[in-house]
């Protein structure tokens, strides 16, 4: 096998075995070993309800009639806009999103889907391969100190994931816990704001509000898709940097000096005799190329990618962090522009209390130090970017008289509508008891449908008023979608605390991208001459137009 296939595929299945294909020729599945505990977790995880109590046959059972659509092809339950986004990340060409045939964009997501449902199943036979791999080095160490791993601190990430790969099985069985779909024993060392940002880092929108539990069933549910997002990740980096070391390599080799040729020589490891010419080292040197491009695995090419592959983790770990870093300063400069009110809002969603007479400065502060704070219960704020339409469908349903003839008025405006609403809640707050409790059930069940359109009917006016109830200045020559646009994005960062869903994840892939492909050039010392570096400065610049490309595209 060349090579340049093998190349791709090592880093792609960093950590996972070969696939084996008795699954498929058994009709096994995963989930057939699984303990019943953890047939119930799964359905949990992924809102499928259950008859309690059942026996293993019949959970299993249901489990295998979800498992295609939420584990082998998850992507059959994703909008149009969701699949376009996954083409952009894998290059591929889509129409616009307006003329794109849902049923065309599942055909292409599905023939460039991450895995083969072989693979798919052997990675669910053997989770401990990969369900850590997401994890940050801290998260980690604290994992193994948890349960008495002694962990030196000179361990950098690789070795600690190879730890707790190792301990896996061993600190469950302890525990007494199932292992092949883990309970939240496997988090119990993480905070609930670990857990939002996990999330937030790999794009999949944590409920809010929510609780511990099901922010770990969130994670744990995404945790295989955002192991596989990240070997994608790594992959295209990997095959970018081969194809500037190949392109390098032919542009510069002629032009060396003879000691431009012993410099590169001395960085690649490349044997050369005393007395070696300047053409017999470019042979030499061609020869080595050749070792690594072509059809031989040498033991130079075989180190390079076993380092590769160490790395690619450690890689999109700090890939991470900056990404993060970035994500924060964005949600900063957002912050800064928030009028008091607004400020003490989102502190009261999450249940952080607000001194009296703090200043904006100190409120600013105490939002910035929560931002991956989650929701913590619903308030009255949770109406303000309620469209006209399902005000109007809350109120009459409230069972608040008072809230019921607001809804029922024809000439009521908007900000009449969430007056009303927030008036009511804030009484059945108060009494407690049955109508509250009505009342909660109503919005946990409404609050996403509500928003799912929002702010698309809404006036030039009432886009207006909403943000100047955030501080946020409009400029006079907006246009309404300018405007929408600019509400969407202040009522995103105020439920989420962070721009968008998978915002982090996108700036993540031209970051990886251009530490991935930098350090494979300093690994076959492909800076060692002025022409060497020019071409390497070149590649670099190549690959973060590719990467702005890519962001720009999302």
């Amino acid at each position: 096998m060349k090579l340049s296939s093998a190349f791709i595929s090592i880093l792609a299945a960093t950590n996972a075995a070969t696939a084996s294909t008795w699954f498929g020729k058994s009709g096994k599945s995963a989930y057939n070993k699984w303990h019943e505990t953890e047939l119930e977790r799964w359905l949990s995880d992924h809102d499928i309800p259950y008859a309690t109590p059942a026996d293993r046959k019949d959970l299993e059972e249901i489990v295998k009639k979800n498992w295609d659509v939420y584990v082998v092809a998850p992507y059959q339950e994703w909008d149009p806009k969701k699949l376009n986004s996954y083409l952009v990340l894998k290059g591929i060409e889509t129409k616009e999103s307006a003329e794109a045939n849902k049923q065309s964009l599942l055909a292409k997501v599905q023939a460039s889907w991450y895995e083969t449902e072989d693979k798919t199943q052997e990675a669910w036979s053997n989770v401990k391969d990969w369900i850590l791999d997401t994890w940050t080095e801290s998260q980690l160490r604290t994992f193994l100190d948890k349960h008495g791993i002694s962990t030196p601190q000179s361990h950098k990430r690789d070795t600690l994931l190879q730890d707790a790969r190792e301990n896996y099985q061993t600190i469950a069985d302890r525990m007494g816990e199932a292992t092949a779909y883990p309970g939240n024993w496997l988090y119990e060392t993480w905070s609930d704001s670990d857990l939002k940002e996990w999330l937030d880092t790999h794009g999949f929108p944590a409920p809010q509000p929510t609780n511990r539990d099901k922010l770990i069933a969130i994670v744990r549910r995404n945790s295989r898709l955002a192991y596989l997002q990240m070997q994608d990740q790594a992959a295209s980096a990997t095959a970018s940097a081969r194809a500037a070391y190949q392109t390098v390599t032919d542009a510069v080799i002629d032009s060396w000096s003879e000691s431009d040729l012993k410099d590169f020589a001395d960085k690649n490891g490349i044997k050369v005799p005393k007395g070696t010419k300047a053409n017999e080292l470019r042979a030499i040197i061609r020869k080595s190329r050749a070792d690594i491009m072509g059809d031989t695995l040498s033991a130079s090419a075989a180190s390079v990618l076993d380092s590769a592959t160490s790395r690619v983790g450690n890689e999109y770990a700090k890939a991470t962090n900056d990404a993060a870093a970035a994500t924060q300063s964005a949600f900063d400069a957002a912050v800064d522009t928030w009028s008091q009110s607004r400020l003490k809002a989102y502190l009261d969603a999450r249940g952080i209390p607000v001194p009296q007479a703090s200043e904006t400065d100190e409120l600013r502060a105490l939002v910035r130090k929560n931002h991956h704070k989650v929701a913590s219960g619903l308030t009255a704020w949770t109406f303000d970017d309620f469209s006209y339409e399902n005000l109007k469908k809350y109120l009459m349903s409230s069972g608040n008289d008072a809230a019921k003839a607001a809804g029922e008025k024809k000439d009521a405006t908007r900000e009449d509508l969430v007056s009303a609403a927030q008036s009511a809640y804030s009484s059945a707050s108060s009494a407690g008891g049955n109508k509250y409790a009505s009342m909660t059930s109503y919005l946990t069940k409404q609050t996403d449908a509500a928003k799912a359109p929002v702010f698309d009917t809404w006036s030039e006016s009432e886009l207006k008023k909403y943000l100047d109830n955030y501080g946020v200045k409009v400029p006079q020559s907006s246009t309404a979608d300018e405007m929408r646009a600019l509400a969407r994005k202040h009522a995103t960062y105020f439920r989420y605390g962070t721009d968008s869903p998978g915002g982090t994840f996108q700036a993540k892939l031209g970051k990886n991208l251009e530490d991935t492909v930098e350090w494979l050039k300093e690994k076959v010392g492909m800076s060692g001459s002025a022409a060497g570096r020019k071409a390497s400065d070149e590649a670099r610049a190549d690959a973060k137009a590719k990467a702005k490309e890519i962001r720009d595209e999302l």
